[in-house]
């Protein structure tokens, strides 16, 4: 890592331009729109730069400086690759911290960390599924599979108890690898955004005890189906107590979080893990040793744990569904996501994609093996998993496409009414021109009708939950669809088949997603904001989901923004898109003696449009105005009809609209930036003036007006 490299001490007159750029992951030329960069700060993953060369004067005189963090929450392809693998656990992760503020905010805790923990045995069942129930049990034994999986290097000699603990290390290797991935690397120096690693640790030891648990489970529970020893009952009541102490630890509220309980947290999920790590050895042992077992087709009891993880795993998220949804209270007029709703929106979408891989891995597994012959196919659990994945996302996309065709026509009529009054009485040669950018404002409109089609797709886990519970059941699905639904009997099969495909789809989407999103930056800059804003929030609910970046990337931005406010006559801070909300959270960490040098200027920022409604708790109202409060009210955001993710923050100020109150500070920070800013071309050019949408402009006219606004009110400021 080489050495952090700093400038000569500039003249106290510069004010020093300092732009963080949005989810793009520009090149730091680009952002500083220059030839070429010096690096003055940071690594190789992130840091400070410069125009290169002497002259170092943005276009208004002011000093240049770009912080580069689009590295941060990756790094090389393979540690991209394998953590996209880790999406469900990013998205739960991700989860707890929208939850809403209010007396349900410690439940909603509760049910995200239990969801959480969840989808960790999901994982581990479903590994231990092909290790032990179809590799232990069925290749080797019941239903010999294809060569050179009907030996597997001599295991088929061997007992089934000596098969089972040997084929019982894959799916603990597979939970070391989880914990492996999860593991930071070694961060600079410097205080972290919030102290979540003691927590980690806490969360790392209970997951880790859960999976050991629940795999003692099922090889006891398989055991004590043939022999019901004093042993087996007593190793299979300890494995159980063990699960008990893991969902008693996250079911308290606030046992693991509070100062005061910290301690003893700590040192009872330590101690569960290695009771845990004592029992696993101690069942091997008893599992390996043993001689007599029942003849089944499949390992006895697996499809009951199997089904009894996935049923859980729908009842948390229907309770979580219903506490964040029922009641929730009107909005402030924007169709955005209301409060407290993306935690079940974003947990919805964390334990489908969970399910789906996880059936996909047992089903494509038995494919590969063929060790499903003659016994209807896969476990009945994944069985209907894959069903309801393949009803979730059909019943998604129709009601997807059936809220863009019933929203299109009010969205039209609100666009041609912006369109109308930037544009009015526009000449015949214009007309096209001025459809076009109706369309566009339409389009960017849509993403204010996203909430209801979260919350919508959010109300369909009641899909899984029924599919789940006639599993509980015992149905077939053949047999639910024939008896009850009236289906043809090829309907399942179909149903199945597109489910196993559109599984398969979706993890190779993923890996190909993985890829790209780090080698190319077009791809990176339409999926980076899902990526870079799961990877912002510290891990307070799955220990295995990808490390932060934030931790990083805010105290090394107020670190360097103290520095220039001392060397400095002020600091001009100007972050488009998500590189506002760093900007935002880094102004709240600054010490009063640098806020009195600093100010802000936000541009396609989704601070209020997306963030506050996501982030309640977090991102709020009153915390954005404590924002303005530390930089003087000195702030300034600029924003278009076009953008389809940055917004207003106080007050939309468009055509019409009534004044600002003159008494409230943060009702002038907002300004509505007209896009295009002509409809015709300009005088001397051949096409019109570019729709910049979310674009930053930071070479704009109205960008730069902004920054002489700015930068005066700070040379007022040091002045006086």
């Amino acid at each position: 890592m080489p050495a952090p490299r700093h400038d000569a001490p500039p003249r106290r007159a510069d004010v020093v331009e300092l732009r963080v750029h949005g989810v793009s992951g520009a090149e730091p030329s680009v952002v500083l729109g220059s030839a070429g960069a010096r690096q003055v700060a940071g690594d190789d993953r992130g840091g400070f730069y410069r125009p290169q060369g002497t002259d170092r004067e943005g276009p208004d005189g002011l000093t240049l400086e770009a912080y580069r963090w689009g590295d941060l929450p990756s790094g090389t392809v393979g540690r991209t690759i394998s953590m996209v693998l880790l999406l469900p656990f990013m998205l739960s992760n991700a989860a707890v911290w929208m939850r809403p503020t209010g007396r349900r905010a410690a439940w909603v805790t509760v049910l995200c960390r239990l969801l959480a923990l969840n989808l960790t045995l999901v994982y581990v069942v479903s590994i231990a599924g092909v290790a032990l129930d179809l590799l232990a049990w069925r290749c080797l034994g019941a239903t010999p599979c294809r060569a050179p999986f009907d030996t597997l290097f001599g295991l088929d000699d061997r007992p089934v108890g000596q098969r089972l603990a040997a084929l019982t290390l894959l799916p603990i290797a597979a939970v070391g690898l989880l914990r492996l991935l999860g593991t930071r690397r070694p961060r600079p120096a410097g205080n972290p955004l919030w102290a979540v690693e003691p927590l980690v640790e806490r969360l790392r030891a209970i997951h880790v005890a859960a999976a050991l648990g629940v795999l003692d489970l099922l090889l006891l529970t398989a055991r004590r189906a043939g022999d019901a020893t004093v042993e087996t009952n007593l190793l299979l009541t300890s494995s159980a107590a063990v699960l008990v102490a893991c969902v008693s630890l996250l079911a308290v509220p606030g046992l693991i979080d509070r100062a005061a309980t910290a301690r003893t947290a700590t040192v009872t999920a330590r101690a569960t893990a290695v009771v845990a790590a004592g029992l696993t050895v101690a069942t091997l042992v008893v599992v390996s040793a043993e001689r007599s077992w029942p003849r089944s087709t499949g390992l006895p009891g697996y499809n009951g744990v199997a089904g009894g993880t996935l049923f859980g795993q729908m009842v948390l998220l229907v309770l979580l569904s219903g506490l964040v949804l029922w009641r929730r209270g009107r909005g402030n007029g924007r169709r955005a996501l209301p409060g407290g709703a993306g935690a079940a929106v974003i947990a919805a979408i964390a334990v489908g994609l969970a399910g789906a891989l996880v059936s996909g891995l047992v089903y494509q597994s038995g494919v590969l093996l063929g060790g499903y012959r003659g016994d209807g196919g896969p476990p009945l659990p994944y069985r209907w998993t894959v069903l309801a994945f393949f009803l979730h996302v059909v019943v998604a996309a129709l009601l997807g496409a059936a809220l863009t065709l019933l929203s299109r026509r009010r969205r039209r009529r609100a666009a041609a009414t912006i369109t109308a009054r930037d544009f009015p009485a526009p000449p015949p040669e214009a007309i096209v021109r001025s459809r076009q950018v109706t369309k566009a404002v339409a389009r960017a409109r849509f993403t204010e009708w996203l909430g209801l089609l979260a919350v919508t797709y959010a109300v369909l886990a009641l899909v899984g939950l029924a599919t789940n519970l006639l599993g509980q059941f015992g149905r077939e699905p053949d047999e639910v669809a024939g008896g009850v639904l009236g289906l043809p009997p090829g309907a399942v099969e179909m149903g199945l088949a597109g489910g196993t495909y559109l599984v398969a789809a979706v993890a190779l989407a993923l890996l190909s997603g993985g890829l790209f999103a780090y080698r190319t930056a077009w791809f990176r800059r339409h999926v980076g904001i899902l990526w870079d804003l799961g990877t912002f929030w510290p891990r307070a609910a799955h220990p295995f989901a990808p490390p932060s970046y934030a931790d990083r990337a805010v105290p090394e931005l107020a670190d360097r923004i103290g520095q220039l406010a001392e060397r400095h006559a002020g600091v001009l801070l100007c972050g488009h898109s998500h590189g506002s909300a760093l900007l935002a959270l880094a102004v709240l960490r600054l010490p009063p003696a640098a806020r009195r040098r600093v100010a802000l200027l936000t541009y396609g920022s989704p601070l209020d449009r997306l963030y506050a409604r996501l982030f309640p708790a977090y991102l709020d109202n009153t915390t954005l105005r404590q924002v303005g409060e530390r930089v003087g009210w000195r702030w300034v955001n600029l924003w278009r009809d076009t953008d389809p993710v940055g917004g207003w923050i106080f007050a939309a100020h468009r055509p019409g609209d009534p004044a600002p109150d003159p008494v409230d500070p943060g009702g002038h920070v907002d300004r509505r930036l007209r896009d295009p800013d002509g409809l015709l071309p300009t005088p001397g050019e051949r096409r019109p003036p570019p729709l910049r949408g979310h674009h930053p402009g930071e070479a704009d006219p109205a960008f730069r007006a902004a920054v002489r606004d700015l930068v005066g009110r700070l040379r007022d400021c040091e002045a006086t």
